[in-house]
């Protein structure tokens, strides 16, 4: 095959649509805008809640609470049952380990949480840690660092 003998496949290219080319072109006269309204007018443009003047959706439903989205930090967790299935006794533990074992995905912050039972003892490298997860890992005689 040459660059010259390329071409588009049959009727994938039609001619663009013709509006307003005289009453037997079968677009003619309104140009497919039906008659009168503002959609038949140039340069018309109605954003999509638009409601024709009555109030629209967004303003009557009521307001309520507070969203802190903007300052609010997602972690993604992981419960001490997990490390105990994936880790052995006296391994140290770091962000890295728990994406390559996929346990995390993403680069969020990594906070390990106190679900399950521990048995085994840890280092555990992590940016936060709930106050059982620290017990749990504390009481095996493991360590807790706090990136």
């Amino acid at each position: 095959m040459n660059l010259h003998e390329l071409s588009p496949a049959p009727g994938s290219n039609r001619k663009p649509k013709r509006l307003g080319m005289g009453v037997g072109s079968g677009t003619g006269k309104t140009a497919g805008k039906g008659h009168k309204g503002q959609k038949a007018r140039a340069g018309r443009s109605v954003s999509l809640r638009f409601e024709g003047g009555q109030m629209p959706l967004s303003r009557r439903i009521p307001k309520r609470g507070f969203s802190n989205f903007r300052f609010a930090k997602n972690y993604e967790t992981v419960n001490v049952k997990e490390l105990e299935e994936k880790f052995e006794a006296g391994e140290t533990i770091t962000v890295e380990d728990l994406h390559e074992r996929g346990l995390v995905s993403g680069s969020s912050p990594v906070k390990i949480l106190g679900d399950g039972e521990l048995t085994k003892s840890f280092t555990v490298i992590a940016h936060a840690f709930s106050a059982s997860a620290a017990s749990k890992i504390e009481a095996t005689g493991g360590k807790r660092e706090v990136i």
